[in-house]
């Protein structure tokens, strides 16, 4: 089932690509992200015809993540050009624009996307009974997580809708945190491994929170941002991860 699994991810990042040349637009493999997830949750589920009760709330929860997460990617894409960090790397490697989008962008997602997909993976080949207690936990977490995440996204699509030149989105749950959506997915992912009740699992949401917060995530969104006074004393008073209160400036109460 593994090689099986590891052919479907292959397959389904080759047929993104392919879609990204027609397009011109290797920003759509954020689309194809959550989708590959709710891909990867039914295959297993169908293919072991288990049914358990973790393996189907796992299914469950990432279809529902998956669906919602690449469905708001491909509404905010619609009529828009290339995500400005795809643009960048189009334009930054040249001649070898092909072979490393292919390697860098779409195999490697490919890869962090098996990684990821770890309990998902586990609670299909090797599921053994668990204590109703890891469901109602890693379900809690998971909706926590899932509350966070759609309420910022929700939050932040309506400040576009009516900001003004230059204006940052400050309120909401991003007052508390720089990125809600981003810590409201990487709570989803450690309640999918607690539902998984495997510590190989573990490997899935430290490497999401990793990629999130010091590799694909954070440091490109902020750095684009760099140097906006706005935006520097935002940074200043505002958590950049964990939601926390956000710090007073000097002469405030």
């Amino acid at each position: 089932m593994l090689l099986e699994i590891v052919l479907l991810v292959f397959v389904y990042m080759v047929s993104a690509f392919v879609l990204a040349l027609w397009k011109r637009d290797n920003s759509i493999v954020d689309v194809f992200w959550g989708f590959g997830f709710v891909l990867l949750a039914w295959y297993g589920l169908l293919r072991t015809m288990t049914f358990e009760p973790a393996q189907f709330l796992i299914t469950a929860l990432v279809t529902v993540w998956g669906l919602r997460l690449s469905l708001h990617i491909l509404t905010r894409k619609l009529g828009k050009p290339e995500d400005f960090r795809y643009a960048a790397w189009r334009k930054e490697w040249g001649k070898w624009f092909l072979p490393r989008s292919f390697l860098q962008i779409f195999m490697l997602q490919g890869a962090l996307m098996l990684v990821i997909a770890t309990p998902i993976i586990l609670t299909g080949l090797y599921y053994q009974p668990q204590h109703w207690g890891y469901l109602v936990a890693g379900g809690g977490i998971w909706l926590f997580g899932f509350i966070f995440e759609a309420v910022g996204d929700a939050q932040l699509r309506r400040f576009l809708r009516t900001r003004r030149e230059g204006q940052l989105m400050t309120g909401g749950l991003w007052k508390y945190t720089r990125h809600p959506n981003y810590f409201g997915e990487s709570m989803m992912w450690w309640g999918i491994f607690v539902l998984s009740a495997n510590w190989l699992a573990l490997i899935s949401p430290l490497t999401l929170t990793f990629l999130l917060l010091y590799v694909s995530g954070v440091p490109l969104l902020e750095k684009k941002y760099a140097g906006n006074p706005a935006w520097e004393a935002y940074k200043k008073r505002t958590s950049v991860f964990i939601p926390w209160f956000p710090k007073k400036g000097r002469g405030e109460k």
